[in-house]
């Protein structure tokens, strides 16, 4: 794949127009946190059919899934909504980015593990209306000193109890955790044995919002992404049935494989989002360079100027070029392995980050100034090197990769 084809040019020009009719007017609200980013995010869906889109294919997979088949995509094949995907993801990084990772945890991160994970009644009960957005998802595995090492850092339990599971502990930095319906949660599992903490079995569960023993905190103040809700949740001696266990058939012992699975999906996602900010930041760039006048010349006739987009550009190349790889394996039944994702992950996000902070120095006094975006996008750009793992944790991913 060497480009986008023009039906994807097509979608991608609604979308774009879309966002700029629709989510530019509020983007200070957005901002500010004064307004949420759901709202916005349903009106695309309606306006695309994306919801409509998603629940026929959700139907489709669940009718096979009770006839006995399993595994493959009901449309024709692993990817063929990739390229469709990973265009939302770019264009609304581009005006708010916060919505970007709205949508993602919630259907992506959220919805797609308990596709890949529960059986029928608990993707009828919870997915469908995930992947539809009529109901908002968190994915919760990090906390408070278990980030990077999410798995052997983790202190939320679940102890055996009846039928179920207590679960007490907390999680932190949670997407839509402030507002989610559905959540994702990760917990150790305590049996009362003296085995090594950090190696005990990772239990997967369902909650529901308004649970006894649930509490959403308000979302964080933070330095960017302010359309993205953040925040904690708190489990105390919260009774689980075992209906909400994923993989349940597996003793629900599976764990790591959910998590590292997203982990892949995660980190191609930033790539997306990280090409979303390049682009917006190199137009933003081209627009100025063409007006600003500096000593009775337009400033990009200085070679100086003319550096700092030319290594946007290249930037900007390198990253797509990551995007089409990812579509094309896709296409052909394949998809990026661990070390592959965080190859993407730790480049297109250092790429944007830089990217985004030449921007904000090309413009001079103005770029620091929030009536100017690139101060917002660089803010955003920067949680791209933190979000999904840090991006010293991808290097030793991509080394072991190339090690083992």
């Amino acid at each position: 794949m060497i480009g986008w084809s023009d039906t994807e040019l097509a979608i991608r020009d609604a979308i774009r127009d879309f966002a700029n009719a629709e989510i530019r007017p509020h983007l200070d609200a957005l901002d500010s946190g004064e307004m949420l980013p759901y709202p916005l995010i349903r009106k695309l869906f309606a306006t695309f059919g994306i919801d409509a889109m998603m629940a026929e294919s959700f139907e489709k997979r669940i009718a096979k899934e009770k006839d006995g088949a399993t595994g493959g995509d009901p449309d024709g094949g692993p990817g063929g909504d990739d390229a469709m995907q990973l265009i939302l993801s770019i264009e609304l990084t581009k005006v708010a980015m916060g919505l970007t990772t709205a949508m993602g945890v919630s259907m992506g991160l959220a919805g797609g593990t308990i596709m890949s994970r529960g059986n029928v009644e608990q993707k009828e009960r919870w997915a469908r209306d995930l992947m539809t957005f009529n109901k908002v998802g968190a994915w919760a595995i990090t906390e408070p000193n278990s980030g990077s090492d999410a798995f052997g850092g983790m202190t939320t339990t679940a102890r055996p109890k009846g039928d179920g599971y207590v679960l007490n502990g907390e999680k932190t930095f949670i997407t839509n955790g402030p507002f989610a319906d559905t959540m994702v949660v990760y917990a150790k599992l305590d049996d009362g044995s003296n085995d090594d903490k950090r190696r005990r079995p990772v239990l997967t569960f369902v909650l529901d919002a308004g649970m006894e023993g649930l509490t959403q905190s308000k979302p964080f103040k933070k330095m960017g992404i302010h359309s993205s809700p953040t925040g904690q949740l708190f489990f105390s001696d919260l009774y689980v049935e075992t209906d909400r266990l994923l993989g349940g058939g597996d003793g629900g012992k599976d764990g790591r494989d959910s998590a590292r699975s997203n982990f892949t999906t995660e980190r191609i996602g930033i790539a997306a989002m990280s090409l979303g900010v390049i682009e917006e930041c190199l137009s933003l760039c081209i627009d100025y360079s063409k007006n600003r006048e500096l000593w009775g010349q337009k400033i990009g006739e200085f070679q100086l100027i003319q550096l700092k987009l030319a290594n946007m550009e290249v930037a900007r190349q390198n990253v797509q070029n990551m995007v089409f790889r990812t579509i094309e394996l896709r296409r052909n039944g394949q998809t990026p392995t661990l070390a592959e994702a965080s190859a993407m992950k730790y480049y297109s996000s250092q790429a944007a980050t830089e990217v985004a902070m030449e921007a904000v120095q090309l413009f001079g006094g103005n770029g620091y100034m929030s009536e100017y975006r690139v101060e917002q996008l660089a803010r955003d750009a920067k949680s791209l090197m933190i979000y999904a793992g840090s991006n010293e944790v991808q290097i030793t991913h991509v080394a072991r990769g190339l090690l083992s």
